[in-house]
This record gives structure tokens, sequence and C-alpha cells, in this order.
């Protein structure tokens, strides 16, 4: 095994954590939803 498939396994892009709660990443998802829902009837772009 080289250096370079050694290190190459175990990188980590900077993403969501795998043993997080999902819940929370739905609920804000839906959030960002309506806001920009909101921001978009409020400015007569729809």
């Amino acid at each position: 095994m080289t250096a370079h498939s050694a290190t190459a396994s175990h990188v980590r892009t900077g993403g969501p954590q795998e043993d997080g709660p999902k819940i929370v990443e739905h609920v804000m998802g839906w959030v960002l939803v309506l806001v920009v829902a909101m921001l978009v009837t409020r400015l007569g772009l729809l």
C-alpha cells in the first residue's frame, strides 16, 4: 500500500457529519424553502 492510497481513504471534504440528527437537517431544509418562497412572493417575482 502506498502513502497516497492510505491517506486518500480518510479524506474529509467538510460536509455534514454522518452521525448527525437527520430530523434537524430535514427541518432546516424546509425552513430554507419557506424563506425563499416568502422572499420570491414579497419581491413580486412570481
